[in-house]
């Protein structure tokens, strides 16, 4: 069987699929399963396990060569995670004999729908985006069983990760923290960050590490961050390619982060983290497995019961000690046996 799956959208949403994609290797294994991802997400190809092949969709004129590379392989099956008109014309494109989506194509435009012909009755906005995604498999009779998110990092990026802790002395015990996100929106106030940060370095031993995008945005939310501070920190922003970042996260004793791709990182490899979430809704985004606090809005403790509807609230009502508070009960002694 020839399967086609359609992931164009981001890095997160890609490592989000990881759990569908096993489950249905399991069910299929000798199945051929081509898997079609947006360009921002290559760095990530080294680390995807599962999947035979592996084609990029770049919205520029090398686009040309993917559309013949679906259309000649005569799939029996496609599954569109994405649902927009990119997606909906690859779907179209494979001529596979069942084109799986969620029924809400038709409910959008009729015009896209013309492309399936087999409407899952699911909705992401009532499901976590992992059963969202597993949920798209019940035409195709595939369990709907529990896996895990799942990256294989590579030895290479390892290997970097390890050369960048030499070369800036970063010990065993280290916390990373990655500010940014390419919204601004989702940015915490600098000098917030600058107080967390200290407080990790004065009161728990640990080693201070600033990661971060390459983007002029975020390097200009670490420099306000640093300028703030007057402990010692390892900035490692703009540094790092993406698998090395996840190598450095899976050797890290916490993560503090907002709802980004490191977020998702960093629960593939089972690293502790903080979160901070605003604008977006962690009843569809969050970390369901490795330890992770979430905070969100004025709550002074981390949020225990999710809502797949709310509104959007400013990251200015997190508090530094509700931070504080959060990455202190996963940097104790308890916290540290529990998670080893």
């Amino acid at each position: 069987m020839k399967v086609l799956l359609l992931q164009l959208k981001r890095i997160g949403d890609l490592i989000l699929t990881t759990p569908t994609i096993a489950a249905l290797r399991k069910s299929f294994p000798d199945a051929l399963l081509t898997l079609v991802i947006s360009g921002e997400c290559a760095d990530l190809l080294p680390a995807l396990s599962n999947v035979d092949r592996v084609l990029i969709a770049r919205r520029n004129l090398s686009d040309i060569a993917l559309f013949p590379a679906i259309a000649r392989r005569k799939f029996d099956c496609c599954i569109d995670f994405t649902r927009n008109d990119r997606s909906a014309s690859l779907a179209f494109l494979s001529r596979a004999r069942r084109r799986i989506v969620s029924y809400r194509v038709r409910d959008q435009s009729k015009t896209r729908a013309r492309a399936y012909n087999d409407f899952v009755d699911v909705r992401m906005r009532d499901m976590h985006t992992i059963d969202y995604h597993m949920a798209l498999l019940k035409p195709l009779g595939v369990p709907n069983a529990h896996y895990s998110l799942h990256l294989q990092i590579p030895e290479p990026a390892r290997a970097r990760a390890d050369q960048f802790r030499r070369d800036s002395k970063i010990g065993d015990r280290f916390v990373i923290f990655h500010p940014g996100s390419a919204r601004k929106e989702k940015f915490w106030e600098p000098a917030r960050w600058a107080t967390v940060i200290e407080h990790a370095g004065r009161n728990n031993d640990v080693d201070l590490v600033l990661t971060s995008g390459a983007s002029r945005l975020e390097q200009t939310h670490i420099a306000e961050i640093k300028s703030k501070m007057r402990e010692p920190v390892v900035d490692l922003s703009g540094k790092t390619d993406l698998l090395t970042l996840a190598a450095l996260i899976g050797q890290a004793r916490l993560l503090v982060t907002v709802d980004s791709a490191p977020m998702h990182l960093a629960a593939a490899m089972q690293t502790p983290q903080v979160i901070l979430f605003g604008p977006t809704n962690p009843f569809h985004w969050r970390p369901r497995e490795s330890p992770a606090l979430i905070l969100q809005g004025k709550s002074t403790a981390p949020v225990s019961e999710f809502s797949p509807v709310q509104p959007r609230l400013p990251m200015s009502q997190i508090s530094t000690e509700a931070v504080i508070g959060a990455m202190d009960s996963l940097l104790s002694p308890h916290a540290t046996t529990q998670t080893s």
